[in-house]
């Protein structure tokens, strides 16, 4: 998070686009996802807890200064004694926060302090302590929801964070496979078939990252064996694909791959009106004249 988002990358046409609100709206993200997944208190960075909610720039900087000055946080009830933390900003940031081996075992949870009671209830309705409670399954199964004085979602939400405490909600990241005798330029050659993963989608195709420190280029025309406006149609970062280099100039580092190589010809979807049947056979000219003729005969 020390990197400023725009360094990454995000698109073809970052810089042609208002700077401020570009900030902004990067800003927005990386907060949601800092704060869907939690960060630990004792050993975050100011610059990554400054994205949790509540906490500013200067308050993370005052965290920070009070765990230099007092040593680590042993619950999150310590967080204000921190200049600047008052009961509103707790409120918003506690239940982001982390601490891990702390006096409370709710604290590296995402359990918010205001439902600490509830799960205290819970603890007492079983006979046993909080500790024993988390990811006991068998404890948790025997809860009885009509003795809890807490909502029904709220009750859902505890049960499931203490089932799994800490659980990284982002899916599995999967890895391409890269080929293990193709790792500098001048190993790629040509009819080469390699398997990466798309870096970059722009308005004249899809970059790909095969291993060699250099994205290959896959262009619109080679994407896909069917007609497409738009590279999106065809594939979207972070998509595994399989591709078939082209060609490879080492002189100005460029590397031309091809989906549409590994498929197939292109299926003619298109059927006529009377599917599976002959079409009917049209009338000749001398058929046409004669029921004209029959048509306006005068009889």
């Amino acid at each position: 998070m020390k990197v400023d988002p725009k360094s990454i990358g995000v698109g073809q046409y970052q810089h042609d686009v208002d700077q401020r609100q570009l900030q902004q709206s990067l800003e927005t993200v990386v907060e949601s996802c800092v704060n869907r997944v939690g960060v630990d208190l004792n050993t975050s960075s100011w610059t990554l807890l400054r994205y949790v909610a509540g906490v500013t720039e200067r308050t993370a900087l005052n965290i920070v200064a009070y765990r230099d000055q007092h040593g680590r946080f042993r619950s999150r009830t310590e967080l204000s004694k921190v200049p600047g933390i008052g009961a509103k900003t707790f409120e918003q940031a506690a239940g982001f926060l982390r601490i891990r081996d702390g006096e409370n075992p709710l604290d590296r949870t995402a359990v918010h302090p205001e439902s600490y009671a509830v799960v205290e209830q819970i603890a007492e309705s079983l006979n046993t302590p909080i500790a024993q409670l988390i990811q006991n399954q068998e404890f948790l199964n025997k809860i009885d929801v009509r003795q809890i004085s807490a909502g029904t979602f709220t009750i859902s939400d505890i049960l499931e964070e203490l089932r799994k405490p800490g659980r990284d909600p982002r899916d599995q990241f999967i890895a391409p496979s890269f080929s293990e005798s193709v790792r500098e330029f001048c190993d790629v050659q040509p009819d080469m078939v390699l398997e990466g993963v798309v870096t970059n989608v722009t308005k004249f195709g899809a970059f790909v990252d095969i291993g060699v420190h250099q994205d290959g280029l896959v262009h619109i025309s080679e994407l896909s064996n069917r007609f497409i406006k738009e590279p999106s149609e065809a594939v979207k970062a972070g998509q595994i694909v399989k591709v078939k280099v082209l060609s490879s100039d080492a002189k100005t580092k460029r590397i031309a791959l091809s989906m549409k190589a590994l498929m197939g010809p292109a299926q003619n979807n298109r059927r006529t009106k009377h599917s599976g049947h002959q079409p009917p056979l049209q009338p000749s000219m001398t058929e046409k004249l004669a029921m004209l003729s029959n048509k306006w005969k005068v009889s």
